[in-house]
């Protein structure tokens, strides 16, 4: 068990370059599931490795052994070096749980600022929450109900049109919930460091299934790529006046590599991956977490037929005085 269970936290560094080269060849929809869906699963593999190598060591504490009825000569004797590695164990799924609880109650607290503020602002509409800043900025806040949350500034610097296909793409995000698909990336990465790789592309690949939605709605992919790179603009603009941050689990659209995504909107399509290539890189990746999860399952089985056995293994008999 010992040896099987350290293989879900490596997998993550060969997965992860997978999953981004993979990605790259998918339509944004179907690249940001794969992304968010790698993040997850390696993460709760990452961290049930942990809790499994922590849980061997707790098994050596005499406590927990005589709670158990558990026969400590004979768990030291079948696997030493299991208590020595259940204290990094422990320590790593500690600090990686204090960080997902630090990033929650960040986002809970920008949230909750951002709500605030949109619902004392005047709306323009259904779910729409204009703020009387300078600042350029638009943004999708989560919620019940969510609300396309957009400066002043920001309608100043766009034209009808460009609005209407910047409101879409704003729409877009929350249709979809694509806050979910960040919160994801964000907290698997709080549990492995490598996945924190695949945070960009995501957020990348939302941005480009936001602009196809909105290209859609409004019937024009230049228009899109208009409001997307004028929108750009005059966020990046200085302003004299602020408000509250922008959450970090808000999509926007003037957000990521625009460049980019304007260039993907006045493309006329994406061009096909070599299908050698996407083969090899979908099944690397499928493999990797195929043999994640196959590996804390087998880890989790014979942990288990080593509490039986040590429990079923005779106390040695007390010498006589």
């Amino acid at each position: 068990m010992i040896v099987a269970v350290w293989i879900p936290l490596l997998l993550p560094l060969l997965a992860v370059p997978a999953a981004r080269r993979l990605s790259g060849w998918l339509p944004p929809r179907a690249a940001a599931w794969t992304l968010a869906a790698t993040g997850v699963l390696l993460a709760a593999a990452a961290g049930a490795s942990l809790g499994l190598l922590a849980a061997a060591g707790l098994l050596r504490l005499p406590p927990v052994a005589a709670l158990g009825h558990l026969s400590l000569p004979w768990l030291e004797r079948i696997s030493p070096a299991a208590g020595y590695v259940a204290v990094p164990a422990a320590a790593a799924l500690a600090a990686g749980a204090a960080r997902l609880l630090h990033a929650a109650a960040r986002h809970r607290r920008d949230l909750r600022a951002a709500r605030t503020a949109a619902l004392a602002a005047a709306g323009a509409g259904d779910g729409l929450a204009v703020l009387p800043e300078e600042r350029a900025d638009a943004y999708a806040l989560p919620g019940r109900p969510g609300r396309v949350v957009v400066t002043a500034g920001m309608l100043r610097a766009l034209g009808a049109d460009e609005r209407a296909a910047l409101l879409a793409h704003e729409r877009a995000h929350l249709a979809a919930r694509h806050h979910l698909f960040l919160a994801a990336a964000e907290y698997a990465a709080a549990v492995h460091p490598a996945l924190r790789l695949l945070r960009e592309p995501l957020a990348y690949h939302l941005e480009r299934w936001a602009d196809e939605a909105a290209a859609a709605c409004v019937g024009s992919r230049a228009l899109t790529a208009r409001a997307v790179g004028r929108a750009a603009l005059a966020a990046a603009a200085p302003a004299r006046t602020g408000g509250p941050r922008r959450p970090g689990l808000a999509p926007a659209a003037h957000a990521g590599p625009v460049p980019r995504r304007v260039a993907a909107l006045l493309s006329p399509g994406p061009q096909p991956a070599p299908a050698r290539r996407r083969t090899a890189a979908a099944l690397l990746l499928a493999a990797c977490l195929c043999t994640a999860a196959g590996t804390v399952l087998e880890a989790t089985h014979d942990l288990q037929e080593t509490v039986e056995t040590a429990q079923a293994v005779p106390a040695p008999a007390t010498a006589p005085r």
